[in-house]
């Protein structure tokens, strides 16, 4: 992927930015939105899908429409640092359902874990999984009242 960014030109530019916003359109609406030909259109789009720059689509869901009314961010300490604790750490938090975030991270926490369910019970049941044979120094949770901003799209132009 390395050496072919330095061919991202601002057609590149737009078509990322668009896709972002609606990965659903049609291959001629996002032609005419960018300003390109339908196959000059294609061509790049496949391209930057063979550089990785595009992994894929997605459709945002309501949850809590489907009874997912609880987002919890869950810090994490651990006195364990070793590879080995922290790959069998990694598996055990990815078979988790109601995790739909993960990262390790630097400061006073190690891990962050984002998590989505049924109200507090289900967030218990959540939390005992998490712990259950696992020897973790601190686990606390932190609910969220409200999401103000909320997968927002990445003003790729303007950060780049």
């Amino acid at each position: 992927m390395s050496g072919d960014l330095t061919k991202i030109d601002a057609f590149d530019m737009k078509i990322l930015s668009v896709v972002q916003l609606d990965a659903g359109l049609s291959q001629r609406d996002l032609a005419e939105k960018v300003g390109l030909s339908q196959n000059a259109c294609w061509r790049r789009l496949q391209r930057l899908q063979s550089l990785g720059l595009i992994r894929g689509s997605h459709t945002d869901i309501d949850l809590q429409a489907l009874g997912l009314d609880l987002t919890v961010f869950v810090m994490i300490r651990t006195r364990h640092h070793s590879k080995e604790w922290s790959d069998g750490f990694r598996t055990h938090v990815s078979r988790l359902p109601e995790v739909i975030d993960f990262y390790r991270i630097g400061g006073d926490w190690d891990y962050l874990i984002k998590v989505v369910t049924k109200g507090m019970s289900g967030y218990d049941a959540f939390y005992q999984k998490l712990i259950t044979n696992f020897d973790l120094a601190t686990v606390t949770g932190f609910f969220s009242m409200e999401a103000i901003i909320n997968n927002r799209p990445v003003d790729i132009v303007r950060l780049r």
